[in-house]
């Protein structure tokens, strides 16, 4: 990444060490696609090393970018360009897999429907902790965003 284009991501970056800032919702589109955005601002964070406890192509970010199927490696390649989120865009609808849009919204709708209990076992045995370790006390976890927009305080 060369100096102009580290100074550009850090300039978009958010900071999310320690409840800084969060990145945006799960449920945030960009280019079409529910977390997208997220991946966004998680990779833009480890760029310039500001993620804190959060990780860039988890399997959150795989979700989104195994349903476009894109790869991490490029997707990574626009953001550390220091692109806006216009440009990051436009670049997604470019190199997604070319889908009809009833379908990206009805994956979309999945996703953000998507219960605990929907998902691979091995990611059910992860949010166990996860929502133990992040989620206020007495808050229920409906849906599987909600972890998220709980812990970050949206909902």
């Amino acid at each position: 990444m060369t100096t102009e284009n580290l100074e550009k991501v850090k300039l978009l970056a958010r900071d999310l060490r320690e409840g800084k800032e969060f990145p945006r919702s799960p449920r945030a589109t960009l280019g079409g696609y529910v977390l997208a955005a997220r991946a966004v601002d998680k990779c833009r964070a480890v760029l310039v090393n500001c993620q804190g406890e959060y990780h860039s192509n988890c399997p959150l970010d795989q979700r989104w970018l195994n349903f476009a199927e894109i790869d991490y490696n490029d997707f990574r390649s626009i953001i550390a360009s220091g692109a806006a989120d216009g440009e990051i865009a436009e670049w997604i609808e470019k190199n997604a897999k070319k889908r009809p849009r009833a379908e990206v919204i009805a994956w979309n709708n999945k996703e953000r429907d998507m219960r605990l209990s929907d998902l691979p076992h091995e990611l059910q045995e992860y949010m166990e902790s996860y929502i133990e370790r992040y989620v206020p006390r007495n808050r229920v976890v409906y849906h599987w965003f909600d972890a998220y927009d709980l812990e970050e305080q949206r909902i």
